[in-house]
């Protein structure tokens, strides 16, 4: 499908998000400012607080934003009040450096002139400072401004919605028209944001002070007039949006169940898959976060009460969330896991039919010139190859390196590349073997060779749902519901699904409901 016809398809889904991608931003701005600017006039008056203030502002800078995400998650848990939390941060430097900068640069004998005529310390700063540092402190508020609407592209990692749904769901399925179709809006908008503070900036900038570079007074003033028509216009249509947001907000119903999932397409669509079926056979509101991140962030967020439900694995819950060593029992691996999460009030559900387990997975060509089939295969050429795996599979204590330690592999390279990319790389030839889901689409997509893991290796990943206790103890009908989803996905049945988002593009939420309609499970 091409970006056109992407965007005409899903034009209303690209709307909602970019209003909420606005929302989101201007949010983070506007916060930004009522803390960034006091900050720079404090450090002005108080210039032994200069150095720690902005080493502080820069210190946050050079965090990577995921990483303060992972910070603020423990902290204040998913959705909107990370995400912005960590833009806010992201925006003060260049507001507080500014303001700052702004008013140290005004000649002290204008200062002394308006204390000369009386004035005090606070009118010399709101009537002589302020107004000569604006122009200044603007341009601050312009670059912050530009620079949040790309991060807030983030929001998305945790539940927070905005552009960067679009974006995310796109690199995970491998689609470029939907990666256009968020980052294009985007860059219209940072675009859109920048011309506008422009004229902001020029407003606030004395007409003498433009004079020189205009051809005459009356052009000069015509443009300002423009400029604030459209600066009014569009200051109403955000106050309008922020009405109306707040009004959605307030009257909203309360879900009574939230359903979370992961960052994949398996994930996503069971999500689907439960929370259409809880909102089909009972009377319970059920609210969707999909797309979380990784496993500690679908967990944290279970665990912390922002979501109710998820899908997980019992080799997952195992050993990557009780950090126990790696074993192929899986009665043992579901007995332990179960009583493991007990003592964490969260309960974990009978196990379902299909057996997501990890594997490694090469290209036809490949396998075919090498002779291999198992992954023991790979001890006489892993030494010329680079493998690219996941970041989660590269550092988990059942990920990459228990796998080379059990099956005695050296290789010559190894790259971590999230999600479908790694797909991408294996198909350039940019690595030779990956690390693959048992039920990916994108196995029958790019038509890839999975080796079998003749040792046994990989420990159980059946799939399971894990609820809060509470909400399991309140719900008996939801469990009961989800016990009755579990024989009909089997390991042929979840491939086939995630086929069908992952290359033919459906929406997961449709293929979710197609799918339990035609096994009967909808009344």
């Amino acid at each position: 499908m091409n970006v056109y016809a992407y965007f005409q398809q899903h034009r209303a889904e690209i709307w909602a998000l970019l209003l909420e991608h606005i929302e989101l931003t201007v949010t983070a701005v506007a916060i930004s400012v009522l803390i960034g600017i006091p900050l720079g006039i404090l450090i002005s008056y108080r210039r032994r607080l200069q150095t720690p203030v902005l080493q502080a502002a820069n210190t946050m800078q050079a965090i990577p934003s995921l990483a303060l995400l992972g910070f603020a998650i423990p902290l204040f848990g998913i959705g909107r009040l990370p995400a912005i939390g960590v833009v806010i941060l992201y925006s003060l430097l260049p507001i507080i450096k500014n303001t700052f900068t702004g008013i140290a640069q005004i000649p002290p004998a204008t200062r002394e002139a308006a204390k000369g005529i009386g004035l005090s310390r606070w009118q010399v700063l709101y009537k002589i400072e302020l107004p000569l540092a604006l122009p200044v402190i603007m341009a601050g508020i312009r670059i912050s401004s530009v620079t949040a609407v790309g991060l807030m592209t983030i929001a998305a990692f945790i539940g927070a919605g905005g552009l960067g749904d679009l974006v995310f769901a796109g690199i995970r399925t491998v689609d470029t028209a939907q990666i256009l179709s968020g980052a294009i809006p985007a860059c219209l908008l940072a675009l859109a944001v920048d011309y506008l503070l422009g004229l902001v900036e020029q407003l606030v900038t004395p007409v003498a002070s433009l004079l020189e570079n205009a051809p005459s007074r009356e052009h000069l003033l015509r443009q300002r007039r423009r400029a604030k028509g459209i600066v009014a216009v569009v200051t109403a249509a955000l106050l309008a949006l922020g009405g109306w947001t707040a009004y959605r907000d307030y009257s909203a119903e309360q879900a009574d169940l939230v359903v979370g999932s992961k960052d994949f397409t398996e994930n996503i669509l069971v999500a689907h898959l439960f929370a259409e079926l809880i909102e089909n056979r009972t009377p319970l509101q059920v609210e969707r976060r999909v797309n979380l991140g990784g496993t500690q962030v679908a967990h944290e967020a279970l665990r912390r009460g922002d979501i109710d439900l998820y899908l997980d694995y019992t080799g997952t819950v195992y050993v990557s969330l009780l950090k126990n060593p790696p074993s192929s029992d899986m009665e043992k691996v579901f007995t332990a896991s179960k009583q493991g999460l007990a003592e964490k009030n969260i309960t974990m559900l009978p196990q379902y039919s299909f057996n997501n387990t990890y594997t490694l997975a090469v290209r036809p060509e490949f396998a075919a010139a090498h002779n291999l089939h198992s992954i023991s295969d790979l001890r006489a050429v892993a030494p010329q190859m680079q493998v690219g795996t996941t970041f989660e599979f590269k550092n988990r204590p059942d990920g990459l390196d228990g796998l080379k330690q059990a099956y005695r592999l050296r290789f010559a390279g190894e790259v971590g590349i999230d999600g479908s990319p790694r797909y991408l790389a294996l198909a350039n030839d940019d690595v030779q073997a990956i690390d693959a889901f048992n039920t990916d689409g994108l196995l029958r997509k790019f038509d890839l060779v999975v080796l079998e893991d003749d040792q046994q290796y990989f420990p159980p990943y059946y799939a399971t749902p894990l609820l809060r206790s509470p909400v399991a103890e309140a719900h008996p009908e939801v469990v009961a519901l989800l016990n009755e989803l579990g024989p009909h996905l089997t390991n042929d049945v979840m491939r086939d699904l995630n086929y069908r988002v992952d290359e033919l593009r459906e929406n997961p939420q449709a293929v979710a409901h197609d799918f339990l309609q035609k096994e009967g499970l909808l009344q």
